[in-house]
């Protein structure tokens, strides 16, 4: 949809929050949006440092709920936790 299309190409101007709460928010709405999982995945990944327990949990409750797989992300907020 357009709405990731544009999102997937801005994440660089998102903050460790709205990362999270995007996917949070594809997740509890079921929707799957692989190009924006992958663009918030390797931005996350970049930026694990600034994400706080609360983005943490809902950064890889969304992943996990959509079965949309990101090792990369998963083992940087494992070292993270």
């Amino acid at each position: 949809d357009a709405i990731a299309r544009e999102s997937a190409q801005q994440v660089s101007n998102f903050n460790a929050q709205n990362l999270a709460n995007i996917v949070w928010t594809y997740a509890t709405l079921g929707v799957r949006a692989p190009q924006l999982f992958d663009a918030i995945a390797r931005e996350s990944t970049q930026r694990i440092g600034s994400f706080n327990g609360q983005d943490l949990a809902n950064t890889s409750w969304a992943f996990a709920t959509l079965g949309i797989p990101a090792p990369q992300l998963f083992d940087a907020i494992a070292r993270e936790s």
